[in-house]
């Protein structure tokens, strides 16, 4: 029996991994095999060319030409960068009348953090901590977006980023795998529902596969150096979770995976995502990083096209390679039509999904744009989404909540900006439907007198400011000169009761092709807060951005910090639900904000070193800084609440655990202030003896909390046996036998212990 064990059961093991794959070209739905059998090889490599055909947002570079022709002679498998039933329903019949197959068309868009109803930023929202509304926010986003024909998705983004100076940070969930991983899958199940045929869901697209948010230096586009066993650990799970809720398309990044870009690389697309996670549905690549191939050095197009297709990649997003060299490839042997067929398939599987063969205008009905986009309910969603996204940095002197009484001088270039409130990648939003933060208050607060004055200018550097104008003006700098838009400001806090000053980023200062070297803020805003500050009025900073900042200095002085990120369409409302307790705030940050640009990278999750900093005063040959603490400005959890909260009576169900047993923790949990609050219990682990170095601590659970003033409720976490599982050396899944010791608290600092042993 052992011996069977040992050389017959690995051998059924690698025959069930391995017989999916000898079977690809050859589909379990009838239809689909029907199809590939009359294709051919011209129509087959036509399904795998991705185009948009301009006229909407830009999303790159590149726009393609003659699209209508190339629809027409059966070379294109999908579109993007167009919307509204009456637009697709123009191509979908191209499609399906002109074409010998008459094969429908996916249609595709960027949908990443609302459809038309905007929401906040990834980033932003992520800092809610709370799955429920966020697979709500995708749920409502896929209703519109398809309510406009579209019906597959270019997200979640769930790259792992902890360097802010990288502007997609903003399109994220932050820096920890374990929180990252669970958004991922809240997005997918909102998006794609439980039957993709519903006209209401639309297809998921996991991007940016693998690593992006690994980019050196924080500079878009670059290289990423990463071993394996970190890979494995810290930035490969969001995307396992994604797959795991049954994402239906994953999208590959700009960047290079152990030297080949991940666009070519066969050990990313195939060993791994399909060979060991399972994945069975589609692959594209991100736009033009077919052809972007060539300037990384890996050959002419003819031969970054054919390493792409026999790496795992299915389809090719607007580069047309696929289309222009695939053909002469097989000819030439550097490609097999299997291989061209494989990838077909796994296109055509995904067009049955979505019911697209049964009626190729599934999700074409005129009625619903009316009675399903940006209704009173998504702007509601929208605005509950918003309030629960922001994070109370600060509360000097507890001037939060504002009353609604009294003289409030409203101040800063972002206070009535209705450009700024979307954020980034918002392409299917309109700005000129976004409350901004003046009218807000103004509705929240009739019987309040609310001045406003611009200030300062986001920025006074023209230079830079063209370049965060290329989609529209985001930084507008004034025919006023900054002498004038600071007296202003300053006269009117004068005259005031108290100042709020919303500050910080235009939204194009965040986001693709937006990495910055300062994160602090632009020089303009950071002299108008000085001044506002010695007039003495109580100041409350509003703070926008797409990113963490660096904020050190104005952390220093006597004023309070809202961090509100971009807040989506329902900007000014949600900001004044929170300004005015209406919500009291409960978001707590998903990335480290660090001290200083020199701490880059900051994150909580941090491995022991050999020679730890000291506690106390510095000390030589420790892994200090000269010149500023190791320790962040804001920890990764971090967030402040107009309550407070006590934890005590930390206790585990047992101290000693077998491999396949849960824990569970429990705690008491009390409201010690005086309003009702919700807070994020959080449960970080330790572990303290391994076989590779671990870190100093993981989250490992959560668990948002609602807690009326003055009373107490008991919460319990569970830990499971995958939780202690690691990837060791050998990149096995592992949990190691030993001491651990579990935290519970308000965030990563939290040093509420107890200790539990794993047994062999």
């Amino acid at each position: 029996m052992n011996i069977i064990k040992k050389t017959f059961l690995p051998f059924l093991f690698h025959l069930a991994i391995l017989y999916p794959l000898l079977g690809q070209t050859k589909s379990e739905i009838p239809l689909v095999q029907e199809l590939l059998q009359k294709m051919t090889l011209e129509e087959k490599i036509g399904q795998l060319n991705l185009l948009t055909p301009g006229g909407g947002v830009a999303t790159g570079a590149v726009i393609s030409q003659n699209v209508e022709e190339k629809i027409k002679a059966g070379q294109v498998g999908g579109l993007f960068g167009i919307a509204g039933p009456a637009k697709i329903r123009i191509v979908q019949e191209l499609a399906i009348r002109q074409t010998r197959l008459k094969i429908p068309l996916l249609i595709g868009s960027d949908v990443i953090h609302g459809y038309k109803t905007t929401f906040p930023i990834p980033l932003g929202s992520s800092a809610s901590w709370d799955m429920e509304l966020l697979e709500r926010a995708a749920r409502m986003a896929a209703r519109e977006a398809t309510a406009d024909g579209i019906n597959w998705n270019f997200s979640p983004m769930v790259d792992i980023a902890r360097d802010p100076r990288w502007g997609r940070i903003a399109e994220g969930a932050g820096e920890d795998p374990y929180l990252g991983s669970a958004i991922a899958a809240a997005m997918v199940r909102g998006y794609q529902g439980e039957d993709l045929s519903d006209s209401t869901t639309m297809m998921a697209c996991v991007k940016h596969f693998a690593l992006y948010g690994a980019s050196q230096a924080g500079r878009d586009y670059h290289s990423v150096d990463m071993g394996r066993v970190k890979m494995f650990n810290q930035y490969l799970p969001p995307y396992k979770a994604a797959i795991d809720a049954g994402a239906a398309s994953v999208m590959t990044s700009f960047n290079d995976v152990d030297g080949v870009p991940a666009t070519g690389n066969r050990w990313l697309l195939t060993n791994l995502l399909r060979d060991t996670w399972g994945f069975q549905g589609f692959v594209v690549s991100d736009y033009t990083s077919v052809n972007e191939m060539v300037a990384h050095g890996l050959g002419n197009l003819q031969t970054v096209s054919a390493l792409s297709l026999k790496a795992g990649l299915d389809m090719d997003m607007v580069g047309e390679g696929f289309l222009t060299t695939l053909k002469k490839s097989v000819d030439e042997g550097k490609v097999t039509e299997e291989e061209i067929t494989r990838a077909c398939l796994r296109i055509l599987e995904a067009k049955y999904k979505l019911g697209l063969f049964e009626d190729p205008f599934r999700y074409l009905d005129d009625s619903r744009p009316k009675k399903d986009i940006l209704t009173a309910e998504h702007r509601e969603l929208a605005r509950e989404i918003a309030s629960r996204s922001f994070v109370l940095l600060k509360n000097h002197q507890d001037v939060l909540p504002l009353r609604k009484k009294g003289k409030i001088a409203l101040v800063g270039p972002l206070a009535d900006s209705r450009n700024n409130m979307l954020g980034t990648w918002a392409p299917t939003g309109n700005p000129n439907l976004a409350v901004t933060i003046l009218e807000g208050l103004k509705k929240a607060a009739p019987n309040s007198s609310i001045g406003y004055a611009k200030g300062a200018n986001i920025t006074d550097d023209v230079e830079l400011a063209k370049r965060v104008n290329v989609f529209g003006p985001r930084v507008v700098i004034d025919e006023r000169t900054p002498e004038v838009l600071l007296k202003e400001a300053i006269d009117l806090a004068k005259q005031s009761d108290i100042v709020v000053a919303v500050v910080g980023e235009a939204t194009e200062m965040s986001g693709e092709a937006a990495s910055r070297t300062n994160l602090s803020l632009p020089k303009a805003q950071k002299k108008m807060i000085q001044a506002l500050v010695e007039t003495g009025k109580p100041i409350v900073l509003v703070l926008m951005s797409g990113r963490p900042l660096v904020i050190s200095e104005e952390f220093e002085l006597p004023v309070s910090i809202l961090q509100v990120w971009h807040p989506g369409v329902e900007a000014g409302n949600a900001v004044a639900d929170v300004l005015f307790g209406t919500y009291n705030p409960s978001g707590k940050l998903t990335a480290t904000w660090p001290r200083t640009v020199g701490q880059i990278p900051i994150y909580h999750s941090v491995k022991h070193t050999g020679r730890p900093p000291a506690t106390g005063e510095f000390k030589k040959f420790r892994s200090n800084y000269l010149d500023s603490p190791n320790t962040p400005l804001f920890p990764f959890g971090y967030g402040l609440s107009y309550t407070t909260f006590t934890y005590s009576d930390l206790h585990l169900d047992k101290t000693e655990i077998g491999p396949e047993e849960s824990l569970i923790i429990g705690l008491t949990l009390t409201n010690t202030g005086d309003f009702d609050g919700e807070e994020v219990v959080q449960l970080y682990l330790r572990d303290m003896e391994r076989s590779i170095t671990p870190p100093v601590k993981q989250l490992k659970g959560f668990k948002k909390v609602s807690v009326p003033k003055g009373e107490s409720v008991q919460v319990t976490l569970t830990l499971s046996p995958e939780d202690l599982k690691f990837y060791n050396g050998e990149l096995q899944f592992v949990a190691e036998p030993g001491d651990f010791e579990v935290f519970v608290g308000t965030d990563s600092d939290s040093s509420l212990k107890a200790s539990f042993v794993l047994k062999q």
